[in-house]
């Protein structure tokens, strides 16, 4: 699935309403009949993406990436070792790179004049890394009280928040990562909540705003935890449910049957045309409460959608499919629990994080193509995170799952090819063979696929977004080095270029002063 929302998965009943309502046929997209009305009470088309963006929580276009690419020029790295993470290794190969996308990969290539030549000669190009599981600018640095905002811990539940109201773009993690040859990370909640809120997709580029460094119609992700930490915040901790793995479960089954219940009364609003009963009069809209903004009706005639709660608004997008789960999750048992419980619903997981145990259910992870994503040898920590192998990552690519390497780390962000260097030599030493591509898709494909990307990064294909990294020798070295990183095309750090090492506002200090001081 690629990044480009649905409008909406209502029931098929529903969509047949819309499209008839509009003379379109059986299979045609849906375009909103709702016609909403301005303050002057005059009316004004809703289009399909309008609708889209009301289900999504981004009504009135709020909360979209602004991220623009900087300027790129027409650029060949010639004669590298070209690793395409998508079953070659090129030796003395070339990449030509123009308008931000990868043209073509190959030998000898011809190019226009006026392009930029760089000398890859002993050096290798990648895709740029991708993390699956980053706090960085949730949990930035420096790591004190007052910059901590990865957990909403006030209810085991917190549906309704969104980790991108918390990112601090002056993170300094986000600048190392970067000269790390990370291109893309998810940002996620913390795991303190069954249901911890939604998570966020960026590139490492410089921004003001998080707006301006989130990856453009990237899926936005859902964030849930099993196992100990919920059951420890709320249960020991506050003694309040869950206090058990059961009541883990319940939590999560209760929740979204209140989804299902929101979507219903969705459902049956766009199946009347958008124009009808929203479902029970309480849970109609109320212009008086909400405000004069076309979207809510008057509860007394119902007439407008079902009015709005952000919590059940995210696990609806779950249930249509356009908000991606990734679930934190240690042990077999709990994974297999996790699966059934998607079965239930009708919802899939992404991606299990952590998942020290995926290697004992990797079969059931291959059979629902379901990924894992999993540090090399963190472990021991706490009790559900004993059972671990270093050769997890290759047990799970082995069975044909997508495996995934993570980190969770502001440290660990910073060498994720030497991790997966390790993983790789980790599981050929148990006799799994494991290819350097494979290897490389652990950190690049298969979590651009985890993240819903995998048709614009991921691979050094032609068409694909140019977000590459040259290094200075053999990625699966420890003494290699991202010399020069790209994103887009365009050349945003360069090992040795400090002007071309972007750097946060925070780390510049501060203007010297004439006087004063004191606090402010």
């Amino acid at each position: 699935m690629t990044g480009r929302r649905r409008p909406f998965r209502a029931s098929a009943m529903a969509a047949v309403a819309v499209a008839s309502l509009l003379g379109l046929g059986p299979g045609a997209s849906p375009v909103a009949a709702y016609v909403p009305q301005d303050a002057a009470g005059t009316s004004t088309a809703a289009s399909a993406g309008e609708i889209a963006d009301l289900l999504h929580g981004q009504r009135n276009g709020a909360w979209k990436s602004t991220y623009r690419p900087l300027a790129s020029r027409p650029t060949l790295i010639r004669g590298a070792t070209i690793m395409t993470a998508a079953g070659e290794e090129i030796e003395g190969g070339d990449l030509f790179m123009r308008g931000g996308r990868i043209v073509e990969v190959g030998r000898n290539l011809d190019v226009p004049a006026g392009t930029e030549v760089i000398d890859g000669s002993g050096r290798f190009v990648t895709p740029g890394i991708i993390d699956t599981h980053s706090h960085l600018g949730v949990s930035p640095s420096p790591s004190i009280s007052s910059t901590s905002d990865t957990n909403e811990s006030t209810d085991p539940n917190t549906a309704e928040v969104w980790a991108m109201h918390s990112v601090w773009p002056q993170d300094p993690g986000f600048t190392r990562a970067l000269a790390a040859g990370v291109t893309t990370l998810q940002i996620l909640p913390g795991s303190a909540n069954l249901i911890g809120g939604r998570g966020i997709t960026l590139k490492t580029v410089p921004g003001r705003t998080v707006q301006e460094m989130m990856f453009p119609d990237a899926p936005m992700a859902l964030k849930m935890a099993c196992g100990e930490n919920p059951k420890r915040v709320y249960g020991r901790g506050r003694q309040r449910s869950p206090r058990t793995r059961m009541g883990n479960m319940a939590g999560y089954r209760e929740a979204f049957i209140e989804a299902e219940r929101y979507l219903r009364k969705w459902d049956a609003w766009i199946e009347g045309g958008m124009t009808g009963d929203a479902g029970d009069a309480e849970d109609a809209g109320d212009a008086e409460d909400i405000g004069d903004t076309g979207y809510a009706g008057d509860a007394r005639d119902s007439k407008g959608p079902p009015v709005r709660d952000l919590a059940k608004e995210t696990l609806a997008e779950v249930l249509r499919g356009n908000i991606f789960v990734h679930n934190h999750c240690y042990r077999a048992d709990e994974m297999a629990q996790m699966l059934d419980l998607a079965r239930e619903f009708g919802f899939r997981i992404r991606s299990f994080h952590h998942a020290i145990e995926a290697y004992k259910l990797r079969d059931l992870l291959a059979r629902d193509t379901v990924a894992a994503s999993m540090w090399v040898d963190w472990w021991g920590f706490k009790l559900e995170a004993y059972d671990a192998v270093p050769q997890n990552i290759a047990l799970v690519s082995e069975a044909g799952a997508p495996a995934i390497l993570h980190t969770d780390s502001d440290m660990g962000i910073q060498v994720m090819n030497q991790d997966a260097a390790r993983a790789m030599y980790a599981g050929r030493a148990a006799g799994i063979d494991v290819g350097r591509d494979e290897a490389l898709r652990w950190i690049t494909a298969n979590p651009a696929w985890a993240l819903g990307l995998d048709d614009r990064v991921g691979t050094l294909q032609p068409g694909k977004n140019a977000d590459l990294v040259i290094w200075s020798g053999d990625p699966f070295s420890v003494y290699s080095r991202a010399d020069q990183v790209f994103i887009d095309g365009a050349l945003i750090y360069d090992r040795s270029r400090s002007d071309v090492q972007p750097t946060t506002d925070f780390e510049l200090g501060i203007l010297p002063s004439s006087g004063g001081g004191g606090d402010r």
